[in-house]
């Protein structure tokens, strides 16, 4: 019989959304790492500083385990957004460094207590967070910006895919999904009522 080692199986699922993260960045040029790609100013070098940020807040400051990191503007200790974005003095090396370093530091952090530790949440007097809820916290969020970043690389030159090993894409070449997107394309208009293009009937 299996002995399910809940902890483990948490961090492996986190780690891989990490690795994804970071994987969006490789072979981009320090504007495209950093050009917003939304109205609301989305790029993939901010989704690693926040990420970072919330890493350190969560498995820093919730457990008394500081480490030095971003500010999260959330928190009320930034301007609005100040995690989302890179300054120019902000380099490539310092963001991702930063983020593995804090990463360790909550593997360090995770390692050391038990999955029913309490930690406190600052600003929110008397609001407990166990060390399990953190995980599945930060999994959700670390999972959800990897997905934003996912999108916003396949905006910037097309790569898409879950990860460099293994992408978990239908395979075909640039004119099979140029087909799959019209085919989506003229479904989305039936739907909405409207006429194909090319299709013929009575006025």
């Amino acid at each position: 019989m299996i002995t399910p080692d809940f902890k483990a199986g948490l961090r492996v699922i986190l780690q891989d959304s990490r690795d994804t993260l970071l994987w969006k960045l490789e072979g981009l040029s320090e504007y495209d790492i950093r050009r917003p790609m939304t109205p609301t100013g989305t790029n993939l070098l901010g989704l690693v500083k926040h990420l970072a940020g919330a890493e350190a807040f969560y498995f820093g400051t919730v457990f008394e385990r500081p480490v030095d990191a971003p500010e999260l503007w959330i928190a009320g200790d930034a301007e609005p957004n100040a995690d989302l974005w890179a300054t120019p003095d902000e380099t490539r090396e310092q963001i991702v460094g930063d983020y593995r370093r804090i990463c360790a530091h909550a593997d360090a952090t995770i390692e050391a207590l038990p999955l029913d530790a309490v930690g406190h949440l600052p600003g929110e007097p008397g609001r407990e967070i166990t060390l399990h809820r953190t995980l599945a916290h930060m999994i959700y969020e670390t999972s959800r910006h990897a997905g934003h970043a996912d999108i916003v690389r396949e905006l910037i030159d097309g790569a898409a895919g879950q990860r460099a090993e293994g992408d978990n894409m239908a395979p075909g070449d640039a004119s099979w999904w140029a087909e799959h997107r019209e085919k989506v394309e003229r479904a989305a208009k039936e739907a909405a009522g409207e006429r194909p293009s090319g299709a013929r009937g009575c006025v």
